[in-house]
């Protein structure tokens, strides 16, 4: 007696849920140059890795006791390995209905961000589908109040404790878009992908503008306004990157980050780091030129580079050690720390302290954007919002001052508690207030007296400038230690070494919350 019959079967109805929505269904996936889900999965799977859960779950029709069709989940969820470690993900199948809530049979996204949790893996989101529809409301013969559709406490949890991906691979809407931003980093692809809290049809509705799904949501809105962190070129782009992010991290906050052989020279003193900060304080100079000196060849990874452009944020290994890292960017705004830039900081220092990651700052700070766009903005309560952040941080944390700190944005550089190391380079100079601004208010009635003002505002900054040298700083410890920028790396990875000591007695959940999307 042999089940050969009902394996076959099992074999016949995969094939089925393999269809996904039918063949005109994929045909116009693709026609829209979009990959289907499993071709999604395919990429993201270490090959033979894809187990998939619920693969028959769908509608079925049946002539007796013979299954005669069956229309497939539009949601695919299972896991599958990146580069040998596991990870569990949900796919949304566009191909069926367009991956709509109402066309879902049962709660599959909810199950597998439960298995996440509770096995204490990766989870990613691979989201192609639009929210809900009115539809359901005359398959179940009502209308209902919403509830927690975004299983908020579930996926709270998950952020604290799992890393949660999220790739935006189509037109998203509702839930989904929600979905989207709930997560520890996010992409779209270029040209294919849109993002919307309510598609241009109900916006119409509600606004009685007509709009383009592209105007309303694609990557020039939703890249530069940082609901989306990274774009990408294509939907195998994207997929790289998803697969790369994880690279830095652990599976969860109770393992150590993974750590990688080194095949660049610890103790690398790069000659251009003794030139590549102008001794002219006007002229400005490209910080990823310090970055590729210092940090392993060809490891850091960019988040968020078309947002808060005065800060350039990311991961990076030194050493082999997985860390965050930031620099400020003199090519937009002069460096100083508006919303957006400050709004990153928040994002890479929740993310260092979720995981464990030591947090490495090159510091190049002249302070706050000033200007009534930023005050009608509030960045007074956004600095004080930094300010706590920093101050509640527990990571290891490194800053080296390659420039300028000045004012309450200049002081985030330092910590009190806490594992923490600063260096400055000669090139260092700071203070409450920068002295070319501060002379006029400081000196304004001396000035006013003077019967050449001009010249003697001039010949007050000139005396200030004499003695704001960093060495004058030093003398009075008020920098610890000034360096030759060429012994940075060397320094930086002594720092490292020390700090995955420390590391291993912070490995757990932080208390309260520790990641805020």
């Amino acid at each position: 007696m042999s089940w050969q019959d009902e394996v076959d079967e099992l074999a016949r109805q995969h094939r089925m849920a393999e269809a996904m929505g039918g063949a005109d269904g994929v045909a116009f996936q693709h026609g829209r140059n979009k990959l289907t889900v499993r071709e999604r999965i395919d990429l993201l799977a270490d090959p033979g890795s894809f187990q998939e859960i619920g693969k028959l779950a769908g509608t079925a029709s049946w002539q007796g006791d013979s299954l005669e069709s069956l229309k497939p989940s539009n949601t695919v969820i299972g896991t599958c390995k990146i580069d040998g470690r596991k990870v569990a993900f949900s796919g949304g199948d566009f191909t069926i209905r367009g991956g709509a809530a109402d066309a879902a049979i049962g709660d599959k996204r909810s199950y597998i961000e439960n298995f996440a949790a509770q096995a204490r893996i990766p989870f990613i989101h691979l989201l192609d589908a639009t929210g809900g529809s009115v539809k359901t409301f005359e398959q179940i013969g009502r209308t209902y109040l919403p509830g927690d559709s975004t299983g908020g406490g579930r996926l709270a949890e998950m952020l604290d404790t799992v890393p949660v991906v999220s790739a935006v691979m189509g037109s998203v809407a509702g839930l989904p878009a929600v979905q989207a931003c709930l997560c520890h980093f996010n992409v779209m692809v270029k040209g294919t992908s849109q993002v919307f809290v309510a598609g241009p049809k109900v916006v119409e509705q509600a606004t009685g503008r007509a709009i383009s799904k592209e105007d309303l949501g694609d990557e020039r809105i939703q890249v530069k306004n940082g609901v989306i962190m990274n774009l990408a070129e294509d939907e195998a782009d994207a997929i790289s990157q998803v697969r790369r992010f994880l690279s830095y991290l652990p599976a969860n906050v109770y393992e150590m980050p993974p750590r990688e052989a080194s095949r660049d020279d610890a103790n690398r003193r790069d000659e251009s780091l003794l030139s590549v900060v102008p001794k002219n304080r006007r002229q400005i100079y490209d910080p990823r030129k310090i970055l590729n000196a210092v940090l392993d060849a060809g490891s850091f990874f960019e988040i968020g580079p078309y947002y808060g452009r005065a800060r350039i944020t990311g991961l990076a290994r030194v050493h082999g050690i997985p860390c965050g890292v930031m620099i400020n960017n003199p090519k937009f705004n002069g460096g100083s720390m508006d919303i957006a830039a400050g709004e990153k900081t928040l994002r890479l220092l929740d993310l260092c302290d979720t995981f464990h990651l030591p947090l490495v700052y090159f510091a190049d700070e002249p302070g706050f954007s000033v200007g009534p766009a930023q005050e009608e903005l509030g960045i007074i309560r956004a600095g004080a919002r930094i300010v706590t952040a920093m101050s509640a941080s527990r990571t290891p944390y490194i800053c080296f001052v390659v420039r300028q700190l000045y004012g309450v944005a200049g002081g985030l550089h330092n910590r009190s508690d806490g594992f923490y190391r600063r260096y400055a380079w000669p090139s260092t100079h700071g203070g409450s207030m920068h002295i070319e601004g501060g002379t006029a208010i400081a000196y304004k009635r001396e000035i006013e007296a003077a019967d050449n003002p001009e010249a003697k505002r001039a010949e007050i900054e000139a005396r200030l400038q004499a003695i704001s040298s960093p060495f004058r700083n030093a003398h009075a410890f008020g920098i610890e230690d000034i360096i030759d920028p060429r012994d940075t790396r060397p320094l930086l990875v002594d720092f490292l070494q020390d700090a995955w000591k420390v590391i291993h007695s912070q490995l757990g959940r932080r208390a309260g919350s520790s990641y805020r999307p």
